[in-house]
Parts: C-alpha cells; structure tokens; sequence
C-alpha cells in the first residue's frame, strides 16, 4: 500500500511538473538562429567526425536550407559509410530537391552496400510522403 502510493504521489509529480514548469523554446530572435546555423555549419566542416556527425544531425533536425551543399558533399565524398548515410538522413529530413536527387543517386552509384540501402530507404519514404518518424528501417 505504501510502496503504491509513493508511486502515485512521484507519477503526480511529473505530471504536473511538465504543466507547471513548461521550457520556453520557440521564441527565438533571428541573430541567434543565425548564429546557431552558422556554428552548426563550422561544425560540419570540422575534422572532428563525432562533432561533424552531431552537425549533421542537427542541421535535418531544424532544416537548414543553407547546409544543403555541404551535406551534398559530404554525402558524396565523406570516407565514413555513417556520415554518409547521415548525410542522407539529413537532407531527406531539409526536403529540397537537390538533396532528394542525390539520395536517388547514391542508392546507384555509392561503394557501399549498405549506404545504398538506406538511401533506398529514405527515397521510397520521400516518395510515400512518410515522415522522418515513420521510415520503416530493416536492421538485417
């Protein structure tokens, strides 16, 4: 009894602090979205592939139309199988023409096997209008 009641009162808790103590995120100035697309683009051209991994991930997160032609490059000529798939992620999630092209000519022409087999993945989704969080991705 009292071990279910200490459950409800910390279930009550994080129910209402979620209500109570809400995060402000939307309301940001044009500078400071330009100066996070800038450092997020600095990122990207790092030689550090974690920090240009992250960069790239975030660059699809908020769809950074300016990003588009590094990914380009990145998605054709990164040594990294994963930075390239990344790539490809992330200019599936940005939505621009340029990217979706290159997507369906990486599932053509890329080396790997395995970078194709996504980009395969992430055009079929385009073409079905999924979004990023229905893309059905086989692990086998």
């Amino acid at each position: 009894m009292k071990r279910s009641t200490l459950l409800f009162s910390v279930s009550l808790f994080l129910l209402l602090s979620f209500r109570i103590l809400p995060q402000e995120t939307a309301d940001r100035t044009s500078a400071e979205m330009e100066t996070c697309f800038a450092t997020l683009q600095q990122g990207l051209n790092s030689d550090n592939t974690g920090l240009k991994a992250g960069c790239a991930y975030m660059i699809g997160e908020v769809r950074c139309q300016r990003s588009i032609i590094s990914l380009l490059d990145m998605l054709h000529n990164s040594d990294s199988e994963e930075l390239r798939i990344l790539a490809a992620l992330s200019l599936y999630k940005i939505d621009d023409s340029r990217g979706i092209y290159a997507i369906k000519q990486s599932i053509k022409f890329d080396e790997s096997k395995r970078v194709r087999r996504m980009c395969d993945i992430f055009y079929k989704a385009y073409l079905r209008g999924d979004t990023e969080n229905k893309i059905n991705i086989a692990l086998n």
